[in-house]
């Protein structure tokens, strides 16, 4: 039945703390000193400020283990991937392993603007709405712009091919911007060992077959 957690502030040096199954409300100022903690039990609590309870975890930065399932806070719609964005350290959260997967939805959904730069890099341009379906958040209110395509596109069934070969200019050339980034293209590098190619003296002066190249292509999005 704890409920205030000051007797915890002489204590630096924990690196594991179970709390679970008491009752406490609120845990500001009581835990932020424990840069040491690994494993941190919250479950079974009434916390209910999510913001204010991450906050309080963020200085922990080796952190692992969390646990703060059956808290009011829990039933946050944004709970679980807004405490993966706010703790990166955290690889167990409430006895399920933290995927890589979540870790992106965390990021694409709590830093727009960084994500939106790395999705559209390679265009030319910044892309300043986020890319794909807009995803609902209390945290994020930012909307996503809706995409004018020229009228010409509107009622073709091959949008996508005209896309490739028609110049008709968009109503607003973000939307350019914004479609390329969403299409994609496909780029392609490739790398040549030049100290293994003969140059055109020493192909005159030894008059023999030359090796082929060996080439490295690599090819991505």
């Amino acid at each position: 039945q704890i409920q205030d957690l000051t007797f915890l502030i002489k204590n630096y040096c924990l690196t594991e703390l179970y709390l679970n199954n008491n009752e406490l409300t609120d845990i500001s100022g009581a835990l932020k000193h424990l840069s040491a903690l690994q494993i941190l039990f919250l479950h079974n609590n009434q916390l209910k400020k999510l913001g204010k309870t991450v906050k309080e975890l963020k200085g922990m930065i080796s952190l692992e283990t969390l646990n703060l399932f059956h808290n009011p806070l829990a039933q946050d719609p944004d709970y679980r991937l807004y405490v993966i964005y706010s703790l990166p350290s955290v690889q167990l959260l409430d006895r399920k392993s933290v995927t890589q997967r979540e870790r992106e939805s965390a990021f694409h959904l709590y830093n727009r603007e960084r994500s939106c730069v790395v999705q559209s890099i390679a265009f030319g341009k910044r892309v300043n709405t986020p890319l794909g379906t807009t995803v609902g958040s209390s945290r994020c209110t930012q909307p996503a712009r809706r995409l004018m395509m020229p009228s010409v596109w509107k009622h073709s069934d091959n949008a996508h091919l005209l896309c490739s070969f028609c110049r008709v200019p968009f109503e607003n050339p973000e939307d350019a911007v914004f479609l390329r980034a969403m299409t994609r293209s496909l780029m392609e590098f490739s790398s040549v060992d030049w100290n293994k190619v003969a140059t055109c003296q020493e192909r005159r002066l030894e008059n023999k077959v030359e090796e082929p190249h060996e080439t490295l292509t690599v090819q991505f999005r």
